[in-house]
């Protein structure tokens, strides 16, 4: 038997029948679906210690489950010591089962362990349906050891979905079950 991830049948069983029934939809191909998450980590001190970028892309490997690609600068700025082609991030798109499975373990584990977390804020919508929110430390997520940490790092998560307006997609984020602290009016 196949292997089909927890948020992918609950998104075909429960959550696009409600979202049809809340918006009108005439069909279930109208309903707004998740197509990609991707994960960004601007690592700007890599240009003093090339280490630093090694170890963001074995930590944002492991957060993912799928290898971390580094991102290179496209020009020279000299009041940065920047120099065109030199490595300053690491990213990673996921798609499919793989994205299913780190956006539960994104909801159910690492989204509670952020000191003081009172919600998501709904303010990172940009207004065709995607949205954008930064973790402040990569050290939420459990399979990342903390002993071996060298320095904390911040990344940025996008949800791509196929939604036409925030609200559309708020509510699909919604049903997926990410914590928002406040409804969109």
């Amino acid at each position: 038997m196949k292997y089909i991830p927890r948020l992918k049948t609950k998104y075909e069983k429960e959550i696009i029948p409600s979202l049809t029934k809340e918006f009108n939809y005439k069909s279930s191909m109208e309903v707004p679906k998740l197509t990609k998450i991707c994960l960004n980590q601007g690592v700007g001190s890599a240009i003093a210690d090339k280490k630093i970028i090694d170890t963001a892309v074995e930590e944002m490997s492991l957060v993912s489950g799928q290898r971390a690609v580094q991102t290179k600068s496209k020009k020279d700025i000299s009041n940065f010591k920047l120099r065109k082609g030199m490595p300053i991030g690491v990213r990673v798109t996921l798609r499919g089962d793989k994205m299913y499975e780190f956006l539960d373990r994104l909801i159910a584990i690492s989204l509670p362990r952020i000191r003081d977390f009172k919600g998501i804020n709904e303010k990172g919508f940009d207004g065709k349906g995607n949205f954008s929110l930064g973790v402040s430390e990569q050290i939420i997520f459990p399979e990342i050891n903390i002993d071996k940490i060298n320095k904390i790092m911040g990344m940025d998560i996008t949800f791509v979905t196929t939604a036409n307006t925030d609200k559309e997609a708020f509510g699909l984020l919604k049903a997926f079950g990410i914590p928002f602290k406040n409804v969109i009016k």
